[in-house]
């Protein structure tokens, strides 16, 4: 994503509170879990308007994995942005299980995010002096969650590395696993929260092409297995047979190919 960096280190420091309930919507498909209408977001450039997104619409079902390609540049890591209440558009809905996230607050957008969105990072963002277990729990305890709760989430934790291939390495230090591990405990972690929506961003750019696909299957089964909606950016052409639905994005504007 854009501004990468400053974006996590924002969602790292919410905690997770729920929002008042503002921007809740009736009229939505329940299969559907991510509606997007008619985004459009513009940046100035110099005397002149740039639009990054144009007029993009699109929906993720449950259980569904959509990947989204298109040339560096063309908007894929700002639908991300917007998705994930990172990036506000200029105009436009992005509907999450009933909850339109463009009607939010900050602060709300905030919480809501870390309640109910998953992110996956092209890099995991691991954080070197935890283990692979508290690099989960960690989360729960910036939400909030204090004694017999943070216990229990440490037995959630190893339970989602379990699911992610990781069963019995809670407590590896992040420098004794591999490049591939380590985007699985970033997988474990983005699903810490039981989201409604996963997003990725380029999450086997780092990765050679056995681990690539590894990670991508393992995408897969997890969006399948516990019904989220998942949203990933790919150049990785090898990796597109794998996803329910393809995407593309060319100069802001969506297009979903023929088959």
């Amino acid at each position: 994503m854009e501004n990468k960096g400053k974006e996590q280190t924002q969602m790292n420091k919410e905690a997770a509170k729920q929002p008042n309930g503002s921007g809740r919507l009736t009229h939505v498909n329940p299969k559907e879990r991510v509606q997007i209408h008619n985004l459009t977001l513009t940046y100035p450039d110099g005397p002149s308007t740039l639009t990054v997104l144009d007029d993009v619409s699109m929906s993720i079902a449950a259980k569904e994995l959509t990947m989204l390609s298109g040339e560096s540049g063309s908007g894929k890591s700002t639908l991300l942005a917007v998705v994930a209440g990172l990036t506000t558009p200029d105009s436009g809905k992005v509907i999450i299980d009933g909850t339109d996230i463009t009607t939010l607050s900050e602060k709300e957008r905030s919480a809501y995010r870390c309640a109910h969105i998953g992110i996956v990072f092209q890099q995991p963002n691991l954080l070197g002096s935890l283990n692979a277990r508290d690099q989960l729990v960690v989360l729960e305890h910036m939400r909030g969650v204090r004694g017999k709760e943070l216990k229990a989430a440490a037995g959630r934790a190893d339970e989602l590395l379990a699911q992610v291939g990781l069963g019995g390495l809670g407590d590896r230090r992040i420098a004794e696993l591999s490049g591939g591990q380590r985007q699985r405990v970033g997988i474990a972690r983005a699903i810490m929260n039981q989201p409604a929506v996963l997003l990725a961003d380029e999450p086997t750019s780092a990765l050679d092409s056995a681990l690539s696909a590894e990670i991508v299957e393992l995408l897969a089964q997890i969006t399948h297995e516990i019904g989220c909606a998942t949203l990933m950016i790919t150049h990785d052409q090898q990796q597109l047979p794998k996803a329910d639905r393809l995407m593309t994005l060319e100069d802001g504007v969506l297009h979903e190919p023929e088959h």
